[in-house]
């Protein structure tokens, strides 16, 4: 979809409607590189020496049972086996199936700390227990939540906002409510394409409103969303509400934002929130209906726990 023909129009609390033109933007490249060494905590003695004798020569990936090796002591890992044709990498002698036991004994005696430690992760865990953690741990990288492109770049979340801002030109806007008019002169062309993506800062979190067009079976929709920037717990105590409509008619959505956990393609299919048929939006767009004029309103808030009540009540931002 040509991003060139869609003009976003943004207000927040009672502001006057602002242009924002979209761009086509050319993103850098990013790299990354896995981090094989261990933070330690105070306290722990260092393990970096067996860690490195866990590590596969192959893959360099933690090994985990069957643990293999060759005539001459060589280890390596159960997939990389079948990779080397039989062959040991090291002295190239053949493999066999000869299994390191003592070395999977060694494993077994193991603690160390979740490779997330330096992100904030206190947690220790048996050797063996430690990969299936770190698969949920709360302190893992965010991937990037933009969605319109294939982007690989992780981090935390203040990491996150400058990228989208800086690399992915995201618009950024302060407060609780928002405005939005979007304006697409070709309505008729609906492609599996993201519109817009804008950053709200509120209640010191940051939320993703996410708004696109994408078929649904063999019909057009529009499709407008909010997600947290943040773990799902966390983002289970805000709520946030969308409205669309026009000539005496509206369509409303009311829910929890989703984690960015969950993947941008995870909540669209799972059709967690409002969506709007084309010949709707044409309706709300008034005129010939050639046209596609939607102003969608909307709002977030906090839900705050009533000792007395027992009962979570909203908490209006001001």
């Amino acid at each position: 979809m040509d991003l060139d023909n869609i003009e976003c129009v943004f207000s927040s609390d009672g502001m006057e409607d602002e242009e924002i033109h979209p761009h086509n933007h050319h993103l850098h490249q990013f790299s990354s590189k896995p981090h094989n060494n261990i933070v330690i905590p105070s306290g722990i003695a260092p393990a970096t020496s067996v860690h490195e004798l866990l590590e596969c020569p192959v893959c360099t990936n933690s090994m985990y049972p069957p643990i293999h090796q060759c005539h001459n002591g060589h280890t390596l890992c159960s997939t990389c086996k079948t990779r080397v044709h039989n062959r040991c990498p090291t002295c190239r002698q053949e493999l066999g199936d000869i299994r390191c036991l003592a070395l999977e004994k060694v494993a077994e005696s193991l603690e160390l700390p979740c490779k997330y430690y330096s992100l904030g992760c206190p947690e220790i865990f048996p050797y063996y227990s430690k990969l299936k953690h770190e698969a949920v741990c709360n302190f893992r990288p965010y991937n990037c939540p933009y969605a319109g492109s294939e982007c690989s770049v992780t981090g935390d979340i203040p990491f996150l906002v400058s990228h989208l801002r800086d690399d992915h030109k995201v618009d950024m806007h302060t407060g609780c409510t928002f405005n939005h008019r979007y304006v697409k002169s070709n309505p008729r062309e609906v492609e599996n394409a993201t519109w817009m993506l804008t950053v709200f800062h509120c209640y010191g979190q940051y939320f993703c409103l996410h708004f696109e067009a994408f078929q649904l079976g063999v019909a057009p929709v529009y499709m407008a969303f909010l997600r947290f920037m943040g773990n799902e717990t966390d983002a289970r105590n805000y709520s946030y509400s969308l409205e669309v409509g026009a000539n005496g008619r509206k369509l409303t959505w009311e829910g929890t934002p989703r984690s960015i956990r969950d993947s941008h393609r995870k909540v669209r299919d799972s059709h967690d929130g409002l969506i709007i048929q084309r010949n709707m939006a044409l309706f709300f767009s008034g005129g010939d209906r050639k046209e596609l004029k939607l102003r969608v309103t909307g709002r977030i808030w906090k839900e705050q726990q009533n000792p007395d009540a027992g009962v979570c009540i909203p908490n209006v931002c001001s």
